[in-house]
């Protein structure tokens, strides 16, 4: 972390979630003066001792007391009101965000539901008039954690877009890169495009899995109107299409790697490879 800030309270809204508990974490290990925003303390799996106060992300009434002598703030986008949630925030004395969203709004096709939502919460950033950091990541590693149920019954994963190569990026890393952001002015006003390393099939991630749980495992392509069934048993129609028209139709391709992670961060981006190695636990039979 770089240019930390001492005397600036920091707010990290979704501690729980991949991104902002290693946020959290991280910025709580650097010394920094943070508070943790979760919807239920109970279920909230934080350090004792630490700052936690209770919001709803989606009720902009419930921020005012979260905030309360914060100055900047991590936000994760796509929420049902974003104006009116960075004006509680700003009406808090918040001064800046950081902001997380998808690389799938650079060069969009308009009526896809996916960019189109991750571009709402951009233009409402950018309307709010706060000095904003938008961190656009790639797909994630841990979106392989999606496989657990059927690792953990048995070596054959059946998956969707099983041959789109994905640069996949580690949520460490975006946690990294969203504390250079929150703690150094020198991101305030930029739009950080974020990848990992390399571009992997799901298939490649499936091997190098199967590598470090020393297990042989296989992989079952979901195609045609067997991974729109799929599909539609999780997200809504409108999701359904936007996924495929981004990974089938090719509206979009998250296969470009990028080195904001080494610039920001001035080391090289986590591989998958380390990944699946600092994971493996999670994929054991309980």
């Amino acid at each position: 972390m770089t240019g930390t800030m001492t005397g600036d309270k920091l707010l990290v809204m979704g501690a729980t979630g991949n991104v902002g508990g290693e946020l959290f974490r991280q910025l709580r290990a650097a010394g920094a003066d943070v508070r943790a925003a979760v919807r239920n303390v109970e279920r909230a799996s934080l350090p004792a001792g630490a700052d936690i106060a209770v919001a709803d992300f989606d009720q902009p009434s419930t921020i005012a007391a979260a905030a309360a002598g914060a100055r900047a703030a991590f936000v994760i986008g796509g929420r049902r009101d974003m104006p009116g949630l960075l004006s509680a925030l700003r009406t808090a004395g918040v001064e800046r965000v950081v902001v997380l969203t998808s690389r799938s709004v650079i060069g969009r096709v308009p009526g896809n539901a996916i960019a189109d939502m991750w571009a709402s919460t951009e233009d409402a950033v950018r309307a709010s008039g706060f000095a904003a950091t938008i961190l656009r990541p790639s797909g994630f590693m841990s979106n392989a954690l999606r496989w657990l149920p059927q690792l953990r019954a048995g070596d054959t994963v059946r998956t969707t877009f099983a041959e789109v190569p994905i640069a996949a990026i580690d949520p460490t890393d975006i946690a990294a890169v969203a504390a250079a952001a929150l703690t150094d002015r020198v991101y305030a006003g930029a739009d950080l495009e974020l990848s990992g390393p390399t571009a992997l099939t799901a298939a490649a991630q499936l091997a190098i899995l199967g590598r470090a749980l020393g297990r042989d495992l296989r992989l079952e392509s979901v195609t045609g109107d067997d991974a729109r069934a799929e599909l539609a048993r999780v997200f809504p129609p409108a999701f359904v299409d936007a996924q495929i028209r981004l990974f089938v139709d090719g509206e979009f391709d998250d296969s470009r790697v990028v080195s904001t992670v080494p610039d920001v961060l001035g080391r090289p981006a986590g591989t998958f490879e380390q990944w699946a190695a600092t994971h493996a636990s999670a994929f054991q039979p309980p």
